[in-house]
């Protein structure tokens, strides 16, 4: 059983920069899917940046295109984002992911897969 652990999370300004951390409690370079999801008050989970296994290739949502990074560890046991350029609309709980449903590019229909527990990222303006 996979458990994913966030860590990074914080208050910043406009323009400010975070880093975000997931540990994975194994080797999560198996997983088929693995990625940051967020979710702010009154609105639906949704996916930010994405890494399919076999592949090298990241997915990002249109709005943090060419602000966020997602990257792995050597190991693959660490997932993280880098966050730069933040802006108020970012602020949201962060989650981690791995396998959840379907793999979509979307918001998941269950809480299937690994998830962690989540950490509060907030941008002031």
């Amino acid at each position: 059983q996979v458990q994913l652990k966030e860590s990074g999370g914080g208050s910043v300004q406009t323009g400010g920069s975070l880093r975000l951390s997931c540990s994975s409690s194994g080797n999560i370079d198996s997983s088929r899917c693995k990625g940051w999801f967020r979710q702010a008050p009154g609105k639906e989970r949704e996916w930010v940046a994405v890494i399919f296994s076999g592949s090298t290739k990241t997915f990002y949502r249109d709005s943090v295109k060419g602000r966020f990074s997602i990257s792995q560890d050597s190991g693959q046991v660490t997932l993280d984002l880098q966050m730069i350029s933040l802006i108020p609309d970012d602020t949201a709980m962060y989650y981690c992911a791995v396998d959840w449903w379907g793999c979509v590019l979307g918001t998941p229909r269950d809480n299937t897969g690994h998830w962690g527990q989540g950490t509060q990222v907030t941008v002031s303006s």
